[in-house]
């Protein structure tokens, strides 16, 4: 697959949660090679690290440090260290979530609170927190991740999925908030794709069953989630704010 280049990105400053595995490691090296400065978070030390010495080419070398996001206080300190390293921050990828299978039965309080912290909550304060920076360089773009899964109301997810249902109107309230400071809020809705951790789930049966509710073939990749970022992060997306963005290969 060729990818599009986008010279507007070239020296951005990007910062990326959950950016060692899955989408978000597809993110993160979508950005490098399109010359932005990336800084991302992750709980997985092996893996983040694996990823940069993967990307020892690039011209911009990303910065990553470990971070539970969970803990917003700890998060929010974070994310201010990518700040000044990187001397701004323009886009925000509020990437990371965990989608373990739950029944109604299994879930306590505590849990909710976890499951939201893990989500949605930190989505909301990763954008307070580079408020100061993007409004300094005069706007920027901030890409919350979604899902299809409670559009279909899938078995086993209901606080995942609501969790989910939520980012979609934070993500229209936080547009109208920041549009006059020229920074666009936009979501992802990422279908079923193909990742380690999704595997775990999925039978090559199940897969099939995915493939067949898709109206195109094949499976989703991160890249393809990628692809999307980096167009709603660019220049040529500079009227795209408030709304969802599909890749879910026309899964019904």
């Amino acid at each position: 697959m060729h990818s599009a280049i986008y010279p507007s990105l070239t020296g951005r400053r990007v910062i990326v949660s959950g950016g060692g595995s899955g989408i978000g490691e597809a993110v993160v090296e979508a950005f490098a090679r399109q010359g932005a400065a990336v800084g991302f978070v992750d709980i997985q030390e092996s893996p983040s690290e694996q990823l940069i010495q993967r990307m020892g080419e690039v011209d911009i070398q990303p910065h990553f440090l470990r971070c539970d996001i969970t803990d917003c206080d700890d998060y929010v300190n974070k994310i201010n260290v990518l700040v000044e390293k990187m001397g701004g921050c323009d886009v925000l990828i509020n990437n990371a979530a965990s989608d373990d299978r739950h029944t109604i039965a299994d879930i306590t309080p505590a849990y909710w609170d976890d499951r939201m912290a893990v989500n949605l909550k930190h989505q909301f304060f990763a954008a307070k927190a580079v408020l100061p920076a993007m409004r300094e360089a005069g706007g920027g773009s901030i890409i919350n991740m979604g899902s299809i899964s409670w559009h279909l109301g899938l078995k086993d997810l209901v606080v995942y999925q609501t969790a989910k249902a939520a980012i979609e109107g934070l993500t229209r309230s936080l547009a109208r908030e920041l549009g006059r400071d020229n920074i666009r809020v936009n979501a992802i809705l990422p279908g079923n794709v193909q990742t380690p951790r999704q595997m775990r789930w999925y039978s090559p049966e199940g897969e099939a069953e995915i493939v067949a509710a898709q109206c195109l073939d094949g499976r989703i990749q991160p890249a393809d989630i990628a692809a999307m970022a980096l167009f709603l992060a660019s220049d040529d997306a500079r009227y795209c704010t408030g709304h969802n963005y599909w890749v879910d290969a026309g899964w019904r």
